[in-house]
C-alpha cells in the first residue's frame, strides 16, 4: 500500500522543488523515495526497489526495523534534547557499550563521520603538544592517499582527493600524505613533525580498498616506536559491516582513537570518538564540544542498533551469508570479465570494479530495481543492512546478472 506521503507527492513534483529551491550538490536520482521496509524502499509511483545503498552504510538494521523504530518513539514522548550540560543516562550506556568492544577509553559524541573525524584532527594537535611542550613543532597527520576523511576544512585537508578539494584552496596545513598499504613509504613520511596517522580500515568512498594485516600491524608498531598517535576511520566500514564490529579487528590490533558514524544510529545522526586510556586526558572542559551530539534521541537510536545486533546475532550472519554472496559476485567477474574487473572489500562492504562508467552501471541497476552507490573512479558499492538474507543477496546478484548480460561490452 502506498504510504500517505506517496499518495501526496510525484516525483516529478519533488524534482521541481529541488530545481527551484535546493542547492545542486549532489547528482540525485530521478525519483522520490517515500518508504522503506527491511532492505526495500519504494518510490512516490510506488516501485519497489532492493536497497544496497543503505543510506551510504547508515540503515544498519534495514528501514523501519519494528524494534529500532519503538524504542525511538518511546524515547521522543520522554526526552528527546537537553544537551551537554546534563548526564544523559544513554550516552553514558553508550559510551561504556563502545569503551567494551574498543578497550578501555572513553568516548566524545557528535553527530557525523566530519565531526568524529574534527576530533581526531583537534587530538593530535593536542598530543603533538604535549609532546613538545608548546604549540607548533610535532602537529602533522599523515593520512592515506586515495582517503576521504570528511567534507569539513579538517577533513577536506586530509582528503588527497582532487575531486573533493577543487575550489576551496587555501587547505589547513598540516597534512602529509602516502600511498595507501605501503609501510616503508608511511615510515619514510613520518618524520619528527608528525603527530599522528590517519587512516581509514577500507577506503569506502575512494572505491573499497581493504587495508592489508601486514600494513595496519606495521602503523601500530610504527608509531609505538615513533610515540604518535594511530587514529582509525572506522565511520564507513564500522558498525558491523565486515562481520566484525571494527573492520580493524581482524588485524589484532588496537588503535589509539577511533571515528565511527553512519551506521551506529541505524539511520539516525551520530557520530562519535573513542580515545584509548592513555590519551583520555588530552581534552579538558571548555577544549571541545557540540549542542546536539549524544542527545537522549540519538543516543537511543544507537542503544538500539546495538541492542538489535546483539539480540539477532548480525555479526555472526553477516560473517556467514558474506562467503557465498562474495563468491556469487566473483564469478559475475568470471561470467562477464569483459565488463567487470574485480570484487573487493569484505564482509557487507563491497565492490564490483567495472572497466566502463560505473554511474551508467548504477543507473541500470536502478532501472531494474536495485540501488547501489557508486565507488571511486571504477566501481559501484554494494551495502546491503546487516539485516539482508540470503533471499535479498541473491536477488541482488540476479539483477546484476541481468544488466551485465544485457550491455553491450566496453
Amino acid at each position: 500500500m502506498p504510504s500517505r506521503t506517496a499518495r501526496k507527492v510525484t516525483s516529478a513534483k519533488v524534482a521541481d522543488q529541488y530545481a527551484t529551491h535546493v542547492l545542486p550538490t549532489y547528482g540525485t536520482a530521478p525519483f522520490t523515495l517515500v518508504r522503506g521496509e527491511g532492505s526495500y524502499v519504494w518510490d512516490a509511483e510506488n516501485r519497489r526497489y532492493l536497497d544496497f545503498t543503505s543510506g551510504i552504510a547508515v540503515n544498519t538494521l534495514g528501514h523501519c526495523h519494528p524494534e529500532w523504530t519503538r524504542r525511538m518513539t518511546e524515547q521522543m514522548a520522554e526526552l528527546v534534547h537537553v544537551s551537554n550540560l546534563f548526564h544523559v543516562p544513554g550516552q553514558g550506556r553508550l559510551a561504556q557499550r563502545l569503551a567494551e568492544k574498543a578497550g578501555p577509553g572513553k568516548a566524545f559524541f557528535c553527530n557525523s563521520g566530519a565531526e568524529a573525524n574534527e576530533f581526531l584532527i583537534k587530538l593530535s594537535r593536542l598530543w603533538g603538544r604535549r609532546r613538545n611542550a608548546g604549540e607548533g613543532g610535532r602537529h602533522v597527520v599523515l593520512t592515506a592517499e586515495n582517503s576521504f576523511h570528511g567534507r569539513t576544512f579538517g577533513g577536506l585537508s586530509a582528503t588527497p582527493q582532487a575531486k573533493v578539494q577543487t575550489g576551496f584552496a587555501p587547505l589547513l596545513e598540516g597534512f602529509r600524505h602516502a600511498p595507501f598499504n605501503d609501510l616503508e613509504a608511511f615510515r619514510k613520511a613520518a618524520t619528527e613533525d608528525v603527530a599522528a596517522i590517519m587512516v581509514e580500515t577500507i577506503q569506502g568512498e575512494g572505491g573499497i580498498y581493504p587495508a592489508t594485516t601486514e600494513f595496519l600491524k606495521g602503523l601500530r608498531a610504527l608509531c609505538d616506536e615513533r610515540k604518535i598517535l594511530l587514529m582509525i576511520d572506522e565511520v564507513q566500514c564500522g558498525i558491523g559491516r565486515t562481520g566484525r564490529f571494527f573492520a580493524y579487528e581482524e588485524a589484532g590490533i588496537v588503535p589509539d582513537a577511533i571515528a565511527m558514524a553512519k551506521g551506529l544510529g541505524g539511520g539516525y545522526p551520530i557520530g562519535a570518538a573513542w580515545v584509548r586510556e592513555p590519551f583520555t586526558d588530552l581534552f579538558q572542559p571548555g577544549s571541545h564540544g557540540t549542542t546536539f551530539g549524544g542527545s537522549p534521541l540519538a543516543c537511543a537510536a544507537a542503544n538500539a542498533v546495538l541492542d538489535i545486533m546483539e539480540q539477532e546475532n548480525l555479526l555472526d550472519r553477516v560473517a556467514v551469508q558474506s562467503g557465498p554472496f562474495h563468491e556469487a559476485l566473483d564469478g559475475l567477474v568470471r561470467k562477464h570479465s569483459d565488463k567487470v574487473k574485480e570484487r573487493r572489500g569484505r564482509g557487507y562492504h563491497v565492490a564490483l570494479a567495472v572497466h566502463g562508467d560505473p554511474l551508467a552501471l548504477a543507473a541500470r541497476l536502478r532501472e531494474n530495481g536495485l540501488l547501489v552507490v557508486r565507488g571511486g573512479d571504477d566501481a559501484i558499492r554494494l551495502m546491503p543492512p546487516l539485516t539482508a538474507g540470503p533471499q535479498d543477496l541473491d536477488t541482488a546478484v540476479e539483477i546484476i546478472d541481468f544488466v551485465l548480460g544485457t550491455e553491450p561490452s566496453t
